[in-house]
């Protein structure tokens, strides 16, 4: 990770860095795929890539314009867009439409994406990895709120292990230091480097699906279905980052 800019919070990431982020994105997806179905084999998981600029109407309002890269707009039949801060609203827009157009797509259906978001962060030594530019990898994992699996509790200690397993540094699990408004509850995984316990993954029961999702029974009425998100949010940047630092003991 070079800060050749010389501007905070931007990097350059060499070809060695660029290959294990490919490698850890290959692992992660498959090991969180493995994992889903070993607890339900009905799990219907997709890979999506969707723009990085996106309507501001589909960001949430809890990001201001001090929160993130607004386009300006030339003429007021502009659409307005940003550059996204996060790749949730994306995935809940391909989610709806498959589950609306497509009567064989049922839930559970988990769809990922690996890609980047844009904030404008505070400015902070680089060592923090608060960057303005970063890649994510995650998971929105829905599934009728009903159900009697508890996906959340299954899934932290098996996440923990699998980034313990490539990162090769202490890890543990703990509530996180802030709760949205959108989760029931967020623990994180942080990663121990010798200079911070550093979260690199953010784990969430999410109840803001924006629509209800209908079964059909192959007898009697249909049924009216809470929807229930499981967010797996790994910050990908930030596992190059800790990689790096127990290769180089």
């Amino acid at each position: 990770m070079l800060n050749i800019y010389n501007v905070n919070s931007l990097v350059h990431w060499e070809e060695r860095d660029i290959r294990l982020r490919e490698d850890l994105v290959r692992y992660f997806s498959d090991y969180i795929r493995s994992f889903l179905r070993s607890v339900n084999p009905a799990w219907d998981v997709r890979r999506v890539e969707a723009p990085t600029l996106m309507p501001r109407s589909l960001v949430s309002n809890a990001y201001s314009h001090e929160d993130i890269w607004v386009q300006e707009r030339l003429s007021e039949t502009d659409t307005a867009l940003v550059l996204r801060p996060e790749t949730t609203p994306s995935t809940y827009i391909y989610m709806q439409h498959v589950l609306g157009n497509h009567s064989r797509t049922r839930l559970p259906l988990c769809v990922w994406q690996a890609g980047k978001s844009y904030r404008r962060e505070q400015e902070q030594p680089t060592k923090h990895v608060r960057l303005k530019e970063f890649w994510q990898l995650e998971f929105q994992c829905a599934f009728t709120a009903d159900s009697g699996n508890d996906y959340h509790v299954a899934c932290l200690e098996p996440v923990r292990r699998m980034i313990g397993s490539v990162i090769h540094l202490p890890t543990r699990i703990v509530p996180s230091d802030r709760l949205p408004a959108y989760s029931e509850v967020t623990m994180d995984i942080e990663v121990d480097n010798g200079d911070k316990w550093m979260e690199v993954c953010s784990i969430s029961k999410r109840t803001d699906f924006p629509q209800r999702y209908r079964s059909q029974p192959r007898k009697g009425p249909s049924i009216d279905h809470a929807v229930t998100v499981l967010e797996i949010a790994i910050g990908l940047d930030r596992c190059v980052y800790n990689w790096n630092i127990a290769a180089n003991r």
